[in-house]
């Protein structure tokens, strides 16, 4: 007998394919799960068979969409969480685990712009974007990673970035969104390898420009808006759909032996120059 003959696993291909992408019994916490990316996330996640539970700062925003799941027949709850607040993330992923009994997916899609050029750029403005994008990332990681870990059952971690997280832009004032963007890529690198021992994994989704209220004042500038078209090889913006299939990926069984990637959700363009 050969010695991979001993090593190659014997696999069910009908029920292992089966459940790659299937959620069922999973609880999911979407912080900023109420924004335009963030929505059809979470109703992929719960079409997936996800327990959702959206948060933000509105607790009318998030416990609507809460509704409208419901509404559909699935089951999700919503919070109002400030994430500028590390006891207010800590509080709410304890609240998510109080009512479910665990946490396994963490889907950050928490995030600001504050657009100023650079010579023009205020304390206050980038202060405000690294504690929304960079510093809640990392005590939502946190919060969620310490109950994933005593749970002993694994988990996933995957936080929405962005193109500019590689990218700068030119003719916009972007220093304080893509500093913090590309400081989450080298986070999710570092809690990816520390997370790995536990069953842990830890990605990103970096989108282009996708069609929400977010982008709608760059959007409605003409020159602007042509100008990205022409760059975007595919010669489209994204739409919130082209973001969910990669963010379902990245939280379910398919993706269990990826970790610490980020995956660029752009239509070609850091592929090309």
């Amino acid at each position: 007998m050969h010695v991979t003959d001993q090593i190659t696993p014997k696999i069910d291909f009908k029920t292992e394919l089966t459940g790659l992408f299937d959620l069922t019994g999973q609880v999911a916490y979407v912080p900023g799960g109420y924004g335009g990316i963030g929505e059809c996330i979470a109703w992929g996640l719960a079409v997936a068979g996800a327990k959702v539970v959206v948060s933000g700062r509105s607790a009318d925003k998030a416990d609507k969409l809460a509704a409208e799941l419901q509404t559909a027949g699935y089951e999700a709850t919503g919070l109002a969480v400030d994430v500028q607040s590390v006891d207010q993330i800590h509080a709410s992923v304890d609240a998510v685990v109080e009512k479910y009994g665990k946490i396994d997916i963490l889907m950050n899609c928490v995030g600001i712009q504050r657009e100023q050029p650079l010579l023009e750029v205020t304390e206050e403005a980038y202060d405000e974007v690294y504690e929304v994008n960079l510093k809640a990332s990392m005590f939502l990681a946190q919060a969620a990673g310490k109950h994933q870990v005593a749970a002993g059952n694994g988990g996933k971690q995957v936080h929405l970035l962005s193109v500019r997280s590689q990218l700068g832009l030119r003719g916009r004032g972007y220093s304080a969104y893509c500093s913090t963007k590309g400081g989450q890529v080298m986070m999710i690198k570092q809690h990816a390898m520390e997370l790995a021992p536990h069953g842990i994994t830890v990605n990103g989704v970096a989108p282009t420009f996708v069609f929400t209220e977010m982008i709608r004042h760059v959007m409605e500038n003409d020159e602007f808006r042509q100008g990205l078209l022409d760059r975007i090889p595919l010669g489209r913006i994204a739409d919130p759909k082209d973001i969910t299939g990669p963010a379902l990926f990245f939280c379910a069984p398919a993706s269990g032996f990826v970790t610490g990637q980020t995956m660029y959700v752009d239509g070609g363009i850091t592929a090309s120059q």
